[in-house]
């Protein structure tokens, strides 16, 4: 069974940074499809980044509204994917949903179809 958990939200000044974390079970994050997602509440759920890893290499595609701000990392002996958010501005206020892929077909796409599986999301609140 796969499980994915996400931590490290919380609330931060305009400006200021956090790390997300996303640890995975049943599930090895090296060399598979992972992606970030964001939602505000009543609106759809938004692609952040996709990525994916070789033995030594990190592939990512960044969605417009956070490329240059916020990148991707992982560390294969936890299982475990971060995201990191630099220059956070309160349009960054979200919940923020760890995702995984069966397989890299899509592993560039930023839409929900393109995941099976999904962590319970950690809310991040971005103020003035």
């Amino acid at each position: 069974q796969v499980q994915l958990v996400e931590t490290g939200g919380g609330s931060v000044q305009a400006g200021g940074s956090l790390r997300l974390s996303c640890a995975a079970s049943g599930y090895t994050v090296m060399h598979n499809c992972m992606a970030w997602f964001r939602q505000v509440t009543g609106k759809v759920r938004e692609g952040v980044i996709v990525y994916w890893s070789t033995d030594d290499k990190t592939f990512a595609v960044y969605a417009d509204s956070v490329r240059g701000r916020f990148t991707v990392s992982q560390d294969n002996a936890k299982n475990t994917v971060y995201l990191q958010m630099n220059n956070l501005k309160p349009e960054d206020t979200a919940k923020y949903y760890c995702a995984a892929a069966e397989g890299r077909a899509r592993c560039y796409d930023l839409a929900q179809s393109a995941y099976n599986y999904w962590g319970q999301g950690t809310q991040v609140t971005v103020s003035e």
